[in-house]
């Protein structure tokens, strides 16, 4: 990547970073409604806290909201509301920190008019003091570990969830990853079994006879975090929390790794998720972690599209030096750009 565009990508971060803790928020264009056909089973998700049933109808879906990734959150909202077959069957379950939480709720509710949601808070003290640091800030900021406290914030109720990160759009019916049996397994998510899996570890990780003896005998594989379909019965019963911040403990202590939340999964799962079609997480899009460079799609069919990485489309947009695959988010942008701010006279 050329050093003008790195310090360009740099600046827009820092920028939006500086403008999401203190400026104004971004104003979104209403969505239209999307409305089921005749083909959808009635339902209803009440809010009532006695009236939660398990409704297997309901599709379940937790994104974290934050002013940072606010615009990337809309956009993948919007893509999975534009293409399920049933988008009233819909609940997404949002989770933010309590800083500037009424406002995110407002421009979800006034963007999305029509949608099913809940705000659940976050207590970013559960993790602050288990958190080290990472190869890039981003992946260090208390909010990428919700993910792992999910069965403890949405109602007990919910019995199975998809977790989607917020650099993502969905270009097919999400009710086709809702359905995937997960059999005996926890979890399911796209694995890469050619991926050099020694390498998200230390060497003081291989060093240690009883870490590594802990993926010892396992057909242990990466798999990316930002998709997930999750059975949270399951996860509470095995207390899949517990572990996960046991592994953020040691890390602590003997700095084992390198990447934010992964490895923590990466130790506890790996080996023991239901293999989902990789179609469903087409990720890298945003390049490496630290330039961020352009990719190119992964071979095979495509239904999620995933900017993982250092470089966000909306960035590079705002930029003007997009990469090529940025123009497939943009549809689903529904930012409302200030005439002053693109005025190139």
């Amino acid at each position: 990547m050329p050093p003008t565009l790195t310090w360009t990508l740099a600046f827009l971060f820092l920028a939006a970073v500086a403008e999401s803790s203190s400026g104004e928020l971004p104003v979104f264009r209403e969505a239209p409604a999307f409305r089921n056909g005749r083909e959808c089973p009635r339902t209803a998700w009440p809010t009532a806290a006695d009236n939660h049933a398990h409704n297997p109808s309901v599709i379940h879906i937790a994104m974290t909201l934050d002013a940072t990734y606010l615009r990337g959150s809309v956009a993948g909202v919007f893509s999975v509301l534009q293409h399920a077959s049933c988008p009233e069957n819909v609940v997404f379950h949002f989770i933010a920190t309590t800083h500037r939480r009424l406002e995110l709720r407002r421009i979800i509710a006034t963007t999305f008019p029509y949608l099913n949601f809940h705000i659940y808070h976050f207590d970013s003290n559960l993790v602050r003091g288990k958190i080290s640091y990472s190869v890039r800030r981003a992946l260090d900021q208390p909010l990428n570990y919700a993910r792992m406290y999910l069965a403890d914030l949405v109602p007990a109720t919910v019995r199975r969830i998809i977790y989607f990160d917020s650099d993502l759009i969905v270009v097919d019916d999400v009710a086709k990853l809702w359905s995937i049996d997960l059999g005996k397994h926890v979890l399911g998510a796209p694995e890469y079994c050619h991926a050099n899996f020694t390498n998200y570890f230390t060497h003081r990780f291989w060093s240690n006879p009883s870490y590594a003896a802990s993926i010892k005998g396992r057909d242990a594989c990466y798999f990316n975090t930002g998709v997930m379909v999750i059975d949270l019965w399951k996860w509470r019963e095995g207390r899949y929390t517990e572990k996960l911040e046991n592994w953020m403990r040691i890390q602590k202590r003997s700095r084992i790794y390198e990447l934010g939340s992964l490895p923590p999964f990466l130790l506890v799962f790996a080996g023991d998720v239901e293999r989902v079609e990789h179609r469903w997480n087409q990720h890298g899009l945003g390049g490496d972690n630290l330039e961020g460079l352009c990719r190119d799609l992964h071979p095979g069919p495509v239904s999620l599209l995933h900017w993982s990485g250092k470089g966000k489309p909306w960035l590079r947009i705002d930029s003007k030096k997009p990469c090529p695959l940025d123009s497939l988010w943009a549809p689903y942008d529904l930012f409302r750009h200030s005439s002053s701010l693109f005025n190139d006279t």
